[in-house]
């Protein structure tokens, strides 16, 4: 029913907002990947709610509890790998006047449609706090991805509203990522982002943007002909998280503005160790996939949140008796998803790679 991601390395998320926890089972890891505890949370902590005045206020510690899959030694048994965390600080009572009516562009309405039935505490299933399983997954991918093939997966803020960032995104490092609250890597523009997200809080409201994300060192021949090219399961994966609405890889839209001359890449040849040769292009305009393969270059991929849909201001709606009525957003809520969807991102983006890096390694057995 939708819980379940990938073919190789699957996982399986489950939880509610406001239930007893989230959390989420790993399947195909491969075994003896050394992984810790630390470098699981490092990502979840990422990710939290109340780590920030941009962001929620609930304060949930997040702490993840490995329940099987995992050496006492730190390294992966090959097994399934149980993770859970416990939610610590709902407060359903903040959504008593949603039990009733939906939340303008919010699930509330469409999961009722759905199942005839809904968690309206903290929206269930549809809350971001379901990427909890998918970010501790995701974790575990970066670490295999970079075991066994060096690849790194990074992603940023790029833009919120109208604010923008034009940084080299091949050349940002996670220190500068993190190095402010925002998660922009251009300090300029991080500030004006900032300020930008407090106005729009204290006026009750929302905003949105755009994430990039690159995934360096891939090799050429990852992803699938036809159904499961790599930028498919890229842009699924992506749009699967809550609040995303928009997906591009490489030149993405601003490409249909060149002619072909202009976007084509050229390919050249270059020397290697021991006298080997590989191959690259003089540009990136395909963002490192073509024929929905990888072709050796940095994979390149943008992503696109809507504004928050719960917002602390009055609107009109309707409710479960299909009536006419308004509705003011109570709770705690991110006035801009972007901060806290960078790990998301990367943990989608990291999870896909890993899944065609296992099928690319079956045929070549």
């Amino acid at each position: 029913m939708g819980n379940s991601f990938g073919t190789l390395f699957r996982i399986t998320t489950f939880g509610e907002s406001h239930g007893g926890g989230v959390g989420v089972v790993v399947d195909g890891c491969p075994p003896k990947i050394p992984i810790t505890v630390d470098e699981i949370q490092f990502e979840l902590d990422r990710r939290r709610p109340g780590q920030s005045k941009i962001t929620t206020q609930r304060k949930e510690a997040d702490r993840v509890e490995i329940l099987s899959g995992i050496h006492e030694s730190g390294v992966t048994l090959g097994t399934p790998i149980a993770m859970l965390v416990r939610n610590q600080d709902a407060r359903s009572h903040d959504y008593e006047e949603m039990k009733d009516k939906y939340r303008p562009s919010h699930a509330d309405f469409t999961y009722d449609q759905k199942f005839g039935i809904r968690a309206w505490q903290g929206g269930g299933r549809s809350s971001a706090r379901e990427t909890i399983g998918r970010v501790a997954a995701g974790a575990i991918a970066k670490k295999v991805l970079f075991e066994l093939w060096e690849v790194e997966v990074l992603g940023f803020v790029e833009r919120v509203q109208s604010l923008a960032t034009s940084i080299d995104p091949l050349s940002v490092t996670l220190e500068q990522v993190e190095a402010n609250i925002v998660r922009c890597p251009d300090p300029a523009v991080a500030e004006q982002m900032v300020e930008l997200i407090e106005i729009i809080r204290k006026e009750g409201n929302s905003v949105g943007g755009t994430i990039r994300c690159v995934a360096k060192n891939v090799p050429a021949g990852w992803g699938e002909p036809v159904f499961d090219r790599l930028e498919a399961d890229l842009a699924k994966a992506c749009l699967s998280l809550p609040a995303c609405k928009g997906f591009e890889s490489g030149s993405g839209f601003a490409g249909t503005y060149l002619t072909g001359i202009e976007h084509n890449d050229a390919f050249r040849s270059r020397d290697k160790e021991r006298g080997t040769k590989d191959a690259y292009t003089t540009s990136n305009n395909s963002g490192g996939i073509q024929g929905g393969i990888s072709n050796g270059m940095p994979i390149l991929i943008r992503a696109a949140f809507k504004p928050t849909a719960t917002v602390m201001r009055e609107q009109e709606t309707i409710d479960s008796n299909l009536q006419d009525t308004t509705l003011r957003g109570r709770g705690r809520h991110d006035p801009c998803v972007l901060p806290r969807a960078v790990p998301m991102v990367e943990a989608m983006v990291a999870l896909v790679l890993l899944d065609h890096a296992l099928r690319q390694r079956a045929i070549q057995l």
